[in-house]
């Protein structure tokens, strides 16, 4: 399989100390759609019908751009891009209430295959995790809810609650600090172009997570790449994690 692993990754100068010795992690940050739950797909098809309800014309390749980022970055761009007379507020307000209502009743939203055992492993260890996703509040704590993640996930953080969404660090930075870990001891596991430079510009390790359902992203710049956990499951000894809670039992 075509995997970038920990033992064959390039480390970036901010995931070494001096020469050899590696950083240690402290924590692990994960975006949500993508990552936790394969929703992108869901996504693409209520913003398409979206789309087409305000007569944009959007492209498959343009579609694409726009994941990992916040639903106001999206439409601002859309809105400009296809010189739309609808004003913001009114797109947000009618994709919102569509996006909520389609997750609210949808059968299919479950945690990515091998996402709990990894978790657990994260929780016996000692290892802090957060949520730091694009999506509004309310659509990530329906989602936390419906998979059965919520009881994994003390903090999560929205696009909403930063100046600038991915591909800025400014959710990652806020992320770490709500953990009170160094940026530098916390990795980052995203499925997005947009989210992979947010990691790196935080100066954050990085996985990118190969998410056939994330369509066609730029993952080049994470310190490795996975294309599922239980790729991540087979390197996790060779991980320098390092405990900063108590160990626990599964919950």
């Amino acid at each position: 399989m075509d995997i970038t692993t920990i033992q064959d990754a390039q480390p970036n100068n901010e995931c070494t100390q001096g020469h050899s010795t590696p950083v240690p992690i402290k924590a692990v940050i994960f975006d949500m759609d993508g990552v936790l739950v394969d929703s992108e797909p869901i996504y693409f098809e209520i913003e398409r019908n979206s789309f087409a309800h305000f007569g944009a014309s959007v492209t498959e390749e343009e579609h694409h751009t726009y994941v990992g980022v916040t639903l106001e970055s999206m439409w601002r761009q859309v809105l400009d891009k296809h010189r739309l007379p609808d004003s913001l507020e009114e797109t947000l307000v009618y994709h919102k209430e569509n996006v909520m209502k389609s997750m609210s009743i949808h059968e299919g939203l479950v945690a990515i295959a091998g996402l709990k055992r990894w978790l657990d492993w994260l929780l016996e260890k000692g290892i802090p995790v957060a949520v730091a996703s694009s999506s509004p509040r309310a659509l990530i704590e329906l989602i936390m809810e419906k998979t059965g993640l919520a009881r994994y996930f003390d903090i999560r953080i929205t696009g909403e609650e930063v100046s600038q969404g991915k591909p800025a660090p400014d959710i990652f930075l806020y992320a770490a600090e709500q953990l009170g870990i160094a940026p530098a001891h916390c990795v980052v596991i995203e499925d997005s172009r947009n989210g992979v430079q947010a990691a790196k510009s935080a100066g954050m390790r990085c996985i990118g997570f190969h998410n056939p359902g994330s369509g066609r992203q730029d993952l080049s710049r994470a310190d490795h790449r996975i294309f599922s956990y239980d790729d991540l499951w087979a390197v996790k000894e060779s991980l320098p994690f390092e405990a900063q809670l108590p160990a626990k039992s599964k919950i």
